[in-house]
């Protein structure tokens, strides 16, 4: 209690000591201002001040706050702060400075409009209207979407770049890879047959290039040139001669003095042949590098005599046969001529490439290996026959006959293991028959696997029509499709497959690129195009785009084309065949013809089908099997987005010939009714009517008032 009465008496001691502080304060401040009195707050003021001062907030008065409030001396002080709780007074005192800063700042703004606010300002969206909203919205948007393309298109500009980029460095490190190859395999094979100069015999042939030159040129497409297949049959001739000839010749008896003439005169012919094509065809021979075509006669020259081909060519023909004048005449030194077995694979690949039906040359290319082999086998058998002792035993040849012919059914029965041989007897002659026997598994059945295969590559087409045909027939089946139109599918399958050889042409063209397919179109179709009125003065490059969308269709003879009220989708060009346009009752009615080449349906093509205009007016159908090429109307605008004048073209040129193909009285009577269509046609006026009721000038009251001063006047010349 004591302590408490004494904290009081301090707080007393203490407010006492401040209230004398703050009132010296007031008198300085009294003398400062000029006042003529200043109330303390804590005493009244006095009844004759001017005015008073309220210390709530000044900052010079420890116990003031820093606003000073003046009042009137007539009014009372407001008493003084009571504080229950230190700390509410604290926060409200903050909270209340607070709003007040907020208050003065928000004045601020209004006073000064351009004054920065501590709150975030949201963006003014001006008022505009619905269209020039929509404008706006629609002009951010295109330019949204030009940006985004843009970008898209920079992107993949970039990312094509990259990509070329890389393509590029792979294809130079794949081309030096390549290079090194190369020059390690030349430098490999310089090691075993080093290059061949050939100056002199450039000099010593030169009268003779010459010569040549201006009989087939300076260089020779392989490829095309029917005169260099012509030539290499020639040289594949000479080889199988060398091939077959002189393995014959090495092992039956064919050398003797009455022969062997006519065996030097055919060597030598066949040497010549080779000589010829060495000097003369192959140096001619262009060939592509880096993707061009080398046409240079002194190119190709060295292109062929730094090839691997030119030094085994020079080793075939190296005259080994001269060896005969030393030694015993034999066509064991002619074995080298065996190495150009190029040439004849060569001839094989180039006469496979410009025949109409190849598979006949695979077959009997197929079939010359196996009578090669049958003959190698026969030789063999001879030699064997001859090491073991002609008629020895009864496997061995007994010497009667003919040699070669006995040997070669030998071997046919031995290699194709027909049976119903003679059993070997010796060791020698089983060993042999074993080889045989694993030869003809081996090699004939090869040999037949590839027979199949070229019989099957051949046929493969007409295997696939026969599938479909028979699917398609037994789908009918299935369902019991009536007879006529299954005699009608399968005269429409027979007919495709002997007219073209194929059921969908699309499906051929496809498979080459688009050059070729456009050289195709353009040959057989253009011409036609160029025609049609409607197409003329269009760009020349759209109506290669058109041909490139044709289609192919067959119709049987009696098949509606288009019938009348259909809607109009295609045109139509006659490729082949015929079609008549039709009407009258049961259609009996032929208008018109249209033979190969003529076009109908190409003003559909143009014409809108919202008011029903493109819907066909007449029936079409196909006088006998007609092989019509179809354009769609789609087809058609996928093509006129990239040619916006030609579209304009063919819009006019459309308007204008639907004009000119439609009647002047055609107008019906819904399409005259115009206007006030309520009120019907006026009927004619009677003709009593007409004469009595024309009250025009020149009418009956005209004539009536004539009559009258007619016979006014003559009664007035009667009385006179």
């Amino acid at each position: 209690m004591e302590s408490s009465n004494q904290a009081t008496i301090r707080a007393g001691q203490s407010r006492s000591e401040q209230e004398q502080h703050d009132t010296s304060k007031l008198e300085g401040l009294k003398n400062t201002i000029g006042c003529s009195e200043v109330s303390s707050p804590w005493c009244n003021p006095h009844p004759r001040a001017a005015f008073c001062i309220h210390p709530t907030r000044f900052m010079c008065f420890p116990s003031l706050t820093s606003k000073t409030i003046l009042f009137f001396s007539g009014e009372e002080p407001p008493p003084p702060p009571v504080v229950y709780f230190r700390y509410t007074d604290d926060v409200l005192r903050g909270v209340i400075k607070a709003l007040r800063e907020r208050k003065e700042i928000l004045k601020e703004k209004v006073i000064d409009p351009y004054a920065t606010s501590p709150e975030i300002t949201p963006p003014v969206t001006p008022v505009l209207k619905k269209e020039d909203y929509i404008r706006i919205q629609e002009e951010r948007r295109i330019a949204k979407e030009e940006d985004d393309r843009r970008k898209a298109e920079e992107a993949a500009k970039k990312a094509e770049e990259k990509k070329k980029k890389d393509e590029e460095k792979r294809l130079e490190a794949e081309k030096k890879a390549e290079e090194e190859r190369l020059a390690e395999e030349a430098r490999k094979k310089a090691q075993i047959l080093p290059d061949i100069s050939c100056s002199c015999f450039d000099i010593l042939f030169h009268p003779v290039e010459s010569m040549m030159d201006s009989i087939l040129g300076t260089t020779i497409d392989p490829f095309t040139d029917r005169r260099y297949i012509s030539w290499l049959t020639v040289v594949a001739l000479a080889y199988n001669y060398n091939v077959w000839f002189c393995t014959a010749r090495l092992a039956f008896p064919y050398h003797n003095e009455t022969v062997n003439k006519y065996w030097i005169t055919c060597d030598i012919i066949s040497d010549i042949v080779n000589v010829i094509d060495i000097i003369v065809w192959q140096p001619r021979l262009q060939f592509v590098k880096a993707g061009d075509i080398i046409k240079d006669r002194a190119l190709t020259k060295v292109y062929y005599r730094k090839s691997y081909r030119f030094k085994t060519d020079i080793i075939s023909i190296l005259p080994l046969d001269l060896l005969s004048l030393q030694f015993s005449f034999s066509s064991i030194y002619r074995l080298n001529r065996f190495i150009r077995i190029d040439s004849f694979f060569e001839f094989s690949d180039r006469l496979e490439s410009i025949m109409a039906k190849a598979y006949i040359w695979r077959v009997a290319r197929t079939t010359g290996y196996l009578l090669y082999v049958l003959h190698l086998n026969a030789c063999a058998f001879y030699v064997a026959s001859v090491h073991q002792g002609l008629a020895t035993t009864t496997w061995v040849y007994d010497g009667n006959g003919t040699a070669y012919l006995r040997c070669y059914y030998f071997a046919v029965r031995s290699l194709i293991n027909i049976g119903g041989l003679p059993e070997p007897v010796t060791v020698f002659e089983i060993i042999f028959q074993m080889a045989n026997f694993f030869i003809g598994v081996f090699v004939f059945s090869s040999l037949i696997g590839q027979m199949r295969d070229v019989i099957g590559a051949a046929t493969a087409s007409q295997t696939y029509f026969r599938a479909s045909m028979d699917g398609c027939v037994a789908y009918m089946n299935t369902y019991t499709i009536p007879k006529l139109v299954q005699n009608r599918v399968r005269t429409w399958y027979n007919y495709t497959w002997a007219a073209q050889g194929m059921l969908d042409e699309s499906e051929l063209l496809d498979k080459m690129p688009l050059v070729m397919k456009t050289a195709i179109a353009v040959d057989i179709n253009m011409a036609t195009f160029q025609k049609i009125a409607l197409f003329q003065g269009c760009d020349q490059q759209m109506l290669v785009d058109m041909l490139l969308r044709l289609k192919s269709i067959i119709y049987l003879p009696g098949d509606f084309v288009v019938k009348k009220g259909d809607i109009g989708k295609e045109m139509y060009i006659i490729k082949s065949g015929a079609v008549q346009v039709v009407g009258g009752p049961d259609n009996s009615i032929v208008f018109v013809t249209l033979k190969a080449g003529c076009v109908f349906g190409e003003i559909s093509l143009l014409q809108s089908a919202k008011d029903g205009g493109n819907r066909r007016t007449a029936n079409v159908k196909a006088h006998g099997f007609a092989n019509l090429f179809v354009l769609e109307k789609k087809d058609l605008f996928d093509i006129l987005v990239h040619y916006p004048e030609s579209q304009k073209v063919l819009a006019r040129k459309g308007r204008q010939l639907m004009k000119s193909k439609a009647p002047a009285g055609a107008k019906t009577k819904e399409e005259k009714q115009k206007g006030l269509a309520l009120f019907g046609q006026k009927p004619p006026t009677p003709k009593l009517l007409k004469a009595f009721g024309n009250f025009r000038k020149g009418g009956i009251l005209d004539k009536l008032k004539v009559n009258k001063k007619n016979k006014t006047r003559q009664v007035k010349k009667g009385q006179k």
